[in-house]
């Protein structure tokens, strides 16, 4: 349901930009019912065809890619459509508590985007080695963790700041906190992960906490504190999700391995 959400959305979002380009290439131009009925239903036939080409090939490297479209494709259209041009000025969750399409747009794409995440802790548990008892509880604590990233990302679109100030924030802090634990748990979670990767999730929980300093001494606003952290986040998601995908085929040659030798 998620994924299906989230290519209509890629697909709406995408279609009125691109209508927006057009409109301001063709100034004064009338379009008639009939040319625009047949351009609404090519873009709908050919956003489906997508889709179903998107879902006939899932798998977690190609669920990353669908991830970091549909944040980009969502984020800049709340940006670009937020009536309050000083929104930078307070926070990223501004752009939530506008009363416009902006707000719907952040808001859907967050709640859409936590469960996407949810979705992907299944998809990539399921590439992870577990082989042993210890494996197999290891890759829970990974598919809980993952689930609580999501259901907490979730939360912040649901509540927004304006109304449900200590919700949004508590459950906003609570997903950096769980990524942290994620990131630094994971060598001994995964140990088979590339040490490349898991250095590199240290070095973003790094740059996060130095960001909040910033922030606290008043050198960075927090929109992009915000930002920052939202875009490492998302980016170590991602490099999760193709590096899980190369561990599962590593690990599944190893076992045809010890078979062959076997025999």
């Amino acid at each position: 349901m998620a994924l299906s959400l989230a290519h209509g959305v890629i697909a709406l979002f995408g279609s009125i930009g691109l209508a927006a380009v057009m409109q301001q290439s063709f100034l004064g131009a009338t379009l008639y019912a009939d040319p625009a009925a047949a351009i609404v239903a090519a873009m709908t036939a050919l956003s489906a065809y997508c889709a179903y080409l998107s879902g006939t090939a899932m798998s977690p490297r190609h669920l990353s890619l669908v991830l970091a479209v549909f944040l980009a494709v969502g984020m800049i259209t709340a940006m670009l459509s937020s009536s309050d041009p000083l929104w930078w000025q307070m926070n990223l969750s501004a752009l939530g508590i506008t009363h416009d399409i902006s707000s719907l747009t952040f808001n859907l794409t967050l709640i859409v985007s936590g469960v996407i995440i949810t979705t992907i802790a299944r998809l990539a548990t399921e590439g992870l080695p577990f082989f042993t008892s210890s494996q197999v509880r290891r890759r829970r604590m990974v598919w809980a963790l993952f689930v609580l990233l999501g259901a907490m990302l979730s939360c912040v679109g649901l509540f927004p700041v304006d109304r449900f100030f200590l919700i949004h924030n508590t459950v906003a802090t609570g997903m950096m906190v769980a990524f942290a634990v994620l990131t630094v748990a994971l060598p001994w979670l995964v140990p088979s992960m590339p040490r490349v990767f898991l250095v590199l999730g240290f070095v973003f929980v790094a740059v996060i906490i130095g960001l909040v300093v910033l922030f606290v001494i008043g050198i960075y606003n927090l929109t992009a504190v915000e930002l920052v952290a939202s875009m490492l986040i998302f980016t170590w998601i991602i490099l999760f999700l193709r590096n899980v995908e190369s561990t599962g085929e590593n690990a599944a040659g190893v076992t045809r391995y010890k078979r062959y030798r076997e025999e």
